[in-house]
């Protein structure tokens, strides 16, 4: 069957012919139609994702869009290396694959999943939003900051504040707040401090690096003394390491946790994804992208510039 391959880590996927999946007990066979080229896709394929293996060669895509060969249309997570999700056909086990709702198509479904989960797994599981609250979110300009503005929203934030470096993009994104991310690290931190001063209960963190320590200090500053803060860390886009004053959480009562694959279940994640695709139209999950045939993996892998899903056929 066809497929992009890595051989090599730190290379783009090849196109090629891979070994043809074959079903263990508890597992299905799925069609592939489409695959979105996600940070988590990339981060396992270069080897630089917590959750690579580094066994070689292995198909690359975390999840993606098909059909069961009853006809079954479904969405899955995971397959089972060495199989991805950017084939024509991959394997997956009961429980990381869902029914798709008729009203929503295999590319929407692809493109939406994987960033969608990721704020609704955050708010649910880990932060445990609450009808009311405040949500502060570090990094909304990207695809799973642009998600989370809504799904926080659509969960029961009464008031949204989003970050954001290209500040065109951070004005559309329909939050109540919006603090562009520039160079004068003191002006940022001080317009944060102000925002916590009024209330903030949930950071969502998308970026971690100057940013995150800047929203931190500012949250042990400005928050009410003994209100929690809840700090939620799902991405790094902005640096993997961040040099914290251990004031910081002497001071205030910042609860710092982690969500993502390890700290929340895979049946909760699959959740999440089940959520997303029930609010995706009262929500208005919709991001623009780009469809590429499957055959130009490698000539379009490293355009970051772009949300790409691959049609497989």
């Amino acid at each position: 069957m066809k497929a992009a391959i890595v051989e090599k880590i730190g290379c783009s996927p090849i196109y090629g012919d891979f070994t043809e999946p074959i079903p263990q007990s508890g597992e299905r066979i799925v069609n592939v139609t489409a695959s979105a080229l996600s940070p988590l896709a990339r981060g396992r394929a270069a080897g630089t994702h917590y959750s690579a293996t580094g066994k070689l060669p292995f198909v690359v895509g975390v999840d993606g869009v098909g059909r069961l060969d009853d006809g079954t249309r479904v969405y899955f997570l995971l397959p089972r290396a060495p199989f991805g999700a950017m084939s024509e056909r991959t394997v997956v086990a009961d429980g990381q694959w869902l029914p798709l709702p008729d009203d929503l198509d295999d590319t929407t479904a692809a493109v939406i999943a994987n960033p969608g989960m990721s704020s609704w797994a955050a708010l649910v599981d880990r932060a445990m939003l609450r009808a009311g609250e405040t949500v502060l979110i570090n990094g909304a300009t990207g695809a799973a900051g642009i998600l989370a503005v809504k799904i926080a929203r659509y969960l029961g934030a009464a008031r949204v504040i989003a970050t954001g470096r290209n500040e065109a993009v951070l004005r559309k994104v329909g939050a109540d707040a919006v603090i562009p991310i520039g160079d004068d690290e003191e002006a940022f931190e001080a317009a944060l401090q102000k925002h916590f001063a009024d209330g903030i209960d949930i950071v969502l963190d998308y970026l971690w690096g100057r940013s995150a320590r800047s929203i931190l200090v500012a949250g042990a500053k400005g928050a009410a003394d003994g209100v929690p803060v809840r700090f939620v860390q799902i991405g790094s886009a902005g640096g993997d390491e961040i040099a914290m004053p251990a004031a910081v959480l002497r001071s205030s009562a910042i609860e710092i946790k982690g969500s993502g694959l390890g700290s929340v279940s895979l049946p909760r994640l699959v959740a999440a994804i089940s959520g997303v695709f029930k609010a995706s139209a009262e929500a208005g999950m919709a991001l623009e992208y780009q469809s590429m045939a499957l055959a130009d993996v490698a000539a379009t892998w490293g355009d970051k510039g772009q949300r790409i899903v691959y049609s497989i056929r």
